[in-house]
């Protein structure tokens, strides 16, 4: 899905009680555990962890955010990435939304999309890109709400698309790139 600019973007404040950190070192651990809970689809450890984001503590501390409750547990995660060369041209890159199971429909979501949308506008960023799965049709529904669109470059795409439209809550353009 990609997003044209990353101008006006909705603002969403979280509820009482929830903050956001960036990135300090350790913080993977965090990352690593809000994953291994939350993620259904993909295989997540260490590796996986740095082959996705590096080591560079420098970059990972104005890029990554971490959402944690009152009570200080991390509770979600995601990334302002960055791509160089997406479809030829630099992108921002949402990366890797994650909120724990039982903290999920609690208006945390929209918060933490925000954020990172803001930060990667305020990094430098005039597009963003990212890439999810049509089993996830709550995120999708989110990503949609921030103006998020599909990206349809095959006959494949757009047919996936056609398919996941019937279960959307937003409706979409099916255009294609």
């Amino acid at each position: 899905m990609v997003r044209d600019n990353l101008d006006n973007i909705d603002f969403y404040s979280l509820p009482k009680g929830y903050s956001i950190q960036w990135y300090r070192k350790g913080f993977e651990r965090f990352w690593l555990d809000i994953h291994y809970k939350a993620e259904k689809y993909e295989k997540i450890n260490r590796q996986r962890y740095k082959h996705e984001f590096g080591t560079n503590m420098k970059i990972l501390s104005r890029r990554q955010c971490f959402l944690f409750d009152k009570d200080n547990n991390a509770v979600g995660t995601a990334t302002a990435w960055f791509d160089k060369n997406h479809h030829g041209q630099r992108f921002g890159k949402f990366h890797w939304l994650a909120i724990v199971p039982e903290m999920q429909g609690r208006g945390l979501a929209k918060p933490l999309v925000s954020c990172v949308c803001n930060k990667m506008r305020h990094l430098g960023h005039k597009r963003a890109y990212l890439v999810t799965a049509t089993p996830r049709i709550p995120a999708i529904n989110l990503y949609l709400k921030f103006g998020f669109v599909p990206r349809i470059d095959s006959e494949k795409d757009l047919n996936t698309w056609r398919k996941l439209q019937k279960k959307l809550k937003e409706p979409i353009n099916l255009k294609r790139f």
